[in-house]
């Protein structure tokens, strides 16, 4: 027996409209939906072992949208298998006009960020094998950063995004 959880299971998100957004996590993550309730709610997977990793419950088109910076939940992270499956998940949502908040270089990762319809925070994201982490301890300090581990179709948009942030 052990107090350490095993792994997190599940991401619970508020939504305006389950129906539309099971529709759009469909099209755009291609999420398996296990269970639909009209009105209420939808528990969808991309690990479709798992019964659900995100359950999007409904509060109706008149709830209010979450402020930016507000205490809460930032985004929702689904881990891709390879740096060439997440190549074709930018593609997919450069396809889908889904806008892409940023993209961070995390030097053991590369993740991409973007927003449901809802405003709900989501990322798609590749990490390395630990074996290949620039280093096992600090994982995330500013000399480990930006390494530029994760060449593709992203470079530009990334370089526009550094060039758009005033020196420190």
């Amino acid at each position: 027996m052990s107090y350490r959880p095993k792994h997190l299971g599940h991401v619970n998100l508020y939504v305006r409209n389950a129906e539309r957004s099971r529709q759009w996590y469909e099209d755009v993550l291609g999420l398996h939906t296990y269970h639909f309730r009209p009105g209420r709610a939808a528990f969808m997977s991309a690990d479709e072992e798992k019964s659900h990793e995100i359950a999007l419950m409904e509060l109706g088109d008149d709830a209010p949208l979450q402020l930016k910076r507000q205490v809460g939940l930032n985004h929702a992270a689904f881990m891709m298998e390879s740096l060439d499956d997440l190549k074709e998940a930018y593609a997919r949502l450069k396809a889908k006009g889904v806008k892409i908040d940023h993209i961070s270089d995390h030097g053991l990762s590369l993740g991409i960020y973007f927003r449901d319809p809802d405003g709900n925070g989501l990322e798609v994201s590749y990490e390395l094998p630990r074996e290949k982490w620039p280093r096992q301890e600090s994982v995330f300090a500013p000399d480990v950063v930006n390494l530029g581990l994760f060449p593709g179709p992203w470079d530009e948009e990334i370089a526009r995004q550094r060039a758009a942030v005033p020196a420190q």
